[in-house]
């Protein structure tokens, strides 16, 4: 059977998911209280209160939010994102919160590019949550990210995990989805109360009030389930990977693992790099 990754590297570039739109509704929702969520989560993750003195990149901005608390950190930033309405997004969330920002760079561009990659410089952090397993070649983009990570810089990357077949089915679906107006109709009527009865169940379970589990998922780097939810039925194309796989490769590659936070389930393990030596 062929592994996610050797699928996605074949398929159409015309089922590629609108992430971009994607972005767009989620920016109607955005308030300050999930941009502390997060700022919080970011620097939780590398293990400090700021970025005074660092010059970041953020390969698949998206909406712009995590380059955002980036600025407000105090990094000089880096954004670009393959498609067009992310980095529209991007671009808002500057003129909305940063608009005379002199350090914070925006442009289209795309991971797999390596003469693009090779232009933008070194950079003392490296920053893809949930971006590179979308790009249709991961390991490739894993490659062309981590070489952009400066000596002793950081590279902060999150990828889907590897469930073995139930990643398998889950590239059907996410196929199935950006197929077609009937797929995206069928994935969605079947999976929207699904995921709408586990979300009424986990307030159940803990006796919270109706809803709890929904308004609190802004904790999770501040952001929106609903729009989560329409990423991970349609986020394609879809790659996976073993943990080991990716501390293994990197290891290899010069970098020392810093930390991980592994899920158990579908969801993204993230990994914290630095590099040793070239």
């Amino acid at each position: 059977m062929n592994s996610p990754t050797q699928l996605a590297r074949r398929e159409d570039p015309d089922l590629r998911f609108a992430f971009g739109r994607n972005w767009k509704s989620f920016l109607t929702t955005l308030d300050e209280h999930r941009i502390d969520e997060a700022r919080r989560r970011l620097c939780e993750s590398l293990g400090r209160d700021d970025l005074r003195g660092i010059r970041a990149l953020d390969i698949g901005s998206g909406s712009g939010l995590s380059s955002l608390v980036m600025h407000q950190l105090g990094a000089d930033v880096v954004a670009f994102d393959y498609d067009a309405d992310s980095v529209a997004c991007t671009e808002e969330l500057r003129r909305c919160f940063a608009p005379r920002a002199t350090n914070w760079q925006i442009m289209q561009g795309s991971a797999l590019d390596p003469t693009f990659m090779a232009g933008l410089g070194q950079f003392d952090l490296v920053y893809s949550w949930g971006v590179l397993h979308h790009t249709g070649a991961m390991w490739p983009a894993i490659e062309l990210a981590q070489s952009r990570v400066a000596q002793h810089g950081t590279l902060l990357i999150a990828l889907y995990n590897d469930q073995g077949w139930r990643s398998q089915i889950w590239h059907a679906i996410k196929r199935l989805y950006c197929s077609s107006a009937p797929g995206r109709w069928l994935v969605g009527a079947t999976f929207y109360p699904l995921f709408s009865m586990y979300s009424m169940w986990q307030d159940l379970r803990h006796f919270h009030l109706p809803g709890t589990h929904a308004r609190e998922y802004a904790r999770k780097r501040g952001m929106s389930i609903f729009h989560d939810w329409r990423d991970w039925l349609g986020g394609y194309p879809f790659e996976v990977a073993k943990p080991e796989e990716v501390v293994r490769k990197l290891t290899a590659d010069g970098f020392e693992l810093r930390r991980q936070t592994l899920t158990r389930g579908l969801g993204c393990n993230e990994f914290v790099f630095t590099r040793c030596h070239a």
